[in-house]
């Protein structure tokens, strides 16, 4: 360590959020660039590489053979799938002297597909899996959280390519177990969820996702072990409703009632219930928004949902994907002089206003307002809702007897309580960070970049195929979010940047001592880092350990000149006193060797 190209920080840097990203940068591991980029240190790149190698390990178990694309992309591969412009603001774009376009690859579909095709030509060659560990670039919004969402980041990204379906399903399972594998190697917990395939496309998509409180991923679970992420949960459909009983739609005068809090505190005043007070989930709010499709096309439509739950942007971009989704602007409703600003409701919307509802592929050329209902409406429910008057709601509004919509979509929050999809029961929820994502993407790339083979009869057909990804940067990160106290990282063995700290507490005979005990530890096998400053006190010798994580020390002190040391545990702070001939043999059986 006296000539280790390494400081480290008694103090969390300003711009750290969450604990692996503080450790990290006071532990010399990484340091940081701009917002979102670092540069790796020689400690943070072996815990890197060794990650690397235990991905490799798996994959190559299961034969995968790696390859390596450039990070710089021409343009015209990602406008025949589309990507070009479907990708959206995360795409770093670039021209060259000569004004042709590039792009930093956010990921390489398009170019296995292309390798692949320029190779093989026919079926007895498939199946085949490619993958490679590259730098990959999104320009993130928000960077945050250091390596957990950067926008440069290391990535193992692997495609399968197979003659049929069948095919795709025995290398979608392969590489799923493999997966299971590599986290359990790395002792990094883990939620296996299904999961929404967004711009990456796919029949089938599911996550990998580390557990913890900060991470940007919410998941649920079920009794039954269903998980899902949020975006990809279904609602179940409710039963129809018997509405014989309810009375015909009334028109209430609410005054300063444009918030469903308000509403109910009015509808209470003005028009109690008998049965009952009224509540939020008896108000049906209409949300307005505004999808933009990747040509650039703007629609306005509106979202109707129980008034008792928050619209969740995400699962209405899910829906909705490509496009992307935002709230509508004043100005957006400006346009529409029939949206009346906290009192929509469905009257002047969708086949209230066109007479009918529009079928798959029908062009709406009435100007009427796309309108859909969240899972949760019960065909046959009643709802105050909207007048589309100023501090005028409508009573007794029920769906299927006086408004219609143009479609259901999943865009109420999901709760923690809610039925599961799978009737097991009530979901659960939870928080976690997304470590690997795998996704049967099927024909799309190899269709639209022309990836045909010879099957058994001769005929041309297009192959299919699946795409593995695991963030190895964001995997780290995770490693430090999961393993560390109070006073730093503790690695677990198999990624630590060493085996064991060597630590000379004194001068003279200690340090001459602590580097024979380095060296012998080294012909042993041992990964050590010797801790061999002079003029550092050994209160700071040890801060150091505990913050840099190396599982195990060996702290070489006053007894070192009567043959003895001591050998500590960084996980556990246990110790035991041994004799400097059975170094070696206690560490071996701290690792339990």
């Amino acid at each position: 360590m006296s000539n280790l190209f390494l400081r480290t920080l008694r103090e969390d840097p300003s711009d750290a959020e969450v604990m692996s990203h503080k450790l990290l940068v006071r532990a010399g591991y990484i340091r940081r660039v701009s917002p979102g980029i670092y540069t790796w240190l020689p400690l943070g790149l072996k815990v890197l590489n060794k990650i690397e190698q235990i991905v490799r390990e798996e994959m190559n178990a299961i034969d995968g053979q790696e390859v390596l694309f450039p990070a710089l992309l021409p343009r015209e591969p990602f406008e025949a799938t589309g990507r070009w412009s479907e990708y959206g603001p995360e795409l770093f774009t670039l021209q060259d002297r000569k004004r042709n376009d590039y792009l930093l690859a956010p990921t390489h579909e398009e170019m296995f597909t292309l390798l692949v095709k320029d190779m093989y030509s026919s079926y007895k060659e498939l199946p085949v899996l490619l993958y490679q560990i590259q730098t990959k670039y999104r320009d993130e919004a928000r960077p945050r959280a250091g390596l957990i969402r950067g926008r440069e980041f290391v990535m193992k990204d692997a495609y399968s390519f197979d003659l049929d379906d069948a095919g795709l399903d025995s290398s979608y399972a392969r590489v799923r177990e493999a997966y299971q594998r590599i986290f359990t190697r790395l002792g990094l917990p883990f939620v296996i969820v299904k999961a929404f395939a967004g711009p990456m496309g796919g029949s089938k998509s599911e996550e990998f996702l580390f557990p913890v409180q900060i991470g940007e991923d919410t998941f649920v679970s079920a009794p039954s072990g269903y998980a899902a992420n949020t975006e990809a949960v279904t609602t179940p459909i409710p039963p129809d409703v018997d509405f014989s009983a309810e009375p015909a739609p009334r028109v209430i005068t609410t005054p300063h009632a444009k918030s469903i809090e308000d509403l109910v505190k009015v509808l209470n005043a003005v028009a109690p219930r008998e049965d009952r007070s009224w509540e939020a989930g008896d108000t049906l709010k209409n949300v307005v928004v505004v999808a933009t499709k990747p040509d650039g096309t703007r629609e306005l439509l509106v979202i109707g949902l129980p008034g008792d739950r928050d619209v969740d942007m995400k699962r209405v971009e899910a829906a909705l994907s490509p496009a992307e989704v935002e709230m509508a602007l004043p100005e957006d409703l400006a346009q529409h002089p029939e949206l009346v600003a906290g009192y929509i409701g469905p009257q002047v919307l969708g086949p209230q206003k066109r007479g009918h509802i529009l079928k798959d592929g029908e062009k709406d050329s009435s100007g009427a307002i796309r309108y859909l209902l969240d899972t949760h409406i019960a065909r046959g429910s009643a709802w105050v809702t909207g007048a589309n008057e100023l501090e005028k709601h409508d009573a007794h509004l029920v769906y299927g007897r006086d408004f219609e919509a143009d479609g259901r979509i999943e865009a109420a929050q999901v709760r923690e309580g809610d039925d599961a999809p799978d009737g097991s029961g009530h979901l659960s929820i939870e928080r976690g960070i997304e470590i690997g994502h795998i996704f049967q993407l099927g024909r799309k790339y190899a269709g639209a970049l022309d990836l045909k083979v010879l099957d058994q009869n001769g005929k041309s057909r297009v192959v299919t195929m699946g795409s593995y990804g695991i963030g190895v940067s964001r995997v780290l990160a995770a490693l430090a979010e999961y393993n560390h106290d109070d006073a730093g990282l503790m690695w677990p063995a198999v990624v630590a940047p060493a085996d064991v700290q060597v630590i000379a507490v004194g001068k003279g005979t200690q340090l001459d001592i602590a580097a024979h005990v380095a060296q012998h530890l080294e012909n042993m096998g041992f990964d050590v880092l010797l801790d061999d400053r002079p003029k550092v006190s050994a209160g700071v010798k040890f801060a150091d350990y505990e913050l840099i994580g190396v599982p195990y020390a060996v702290v070489v002190g006053r007894g070192a000149t009567d043959g003895v040391v001591e050998v500590r545990s960084r996980r556990d702070a246990s110790s035991v006193q041994c004799a400097l001939d059975d170094v070696s043999d206690v560490l071996a059986s701290l690792r339990g060797e």
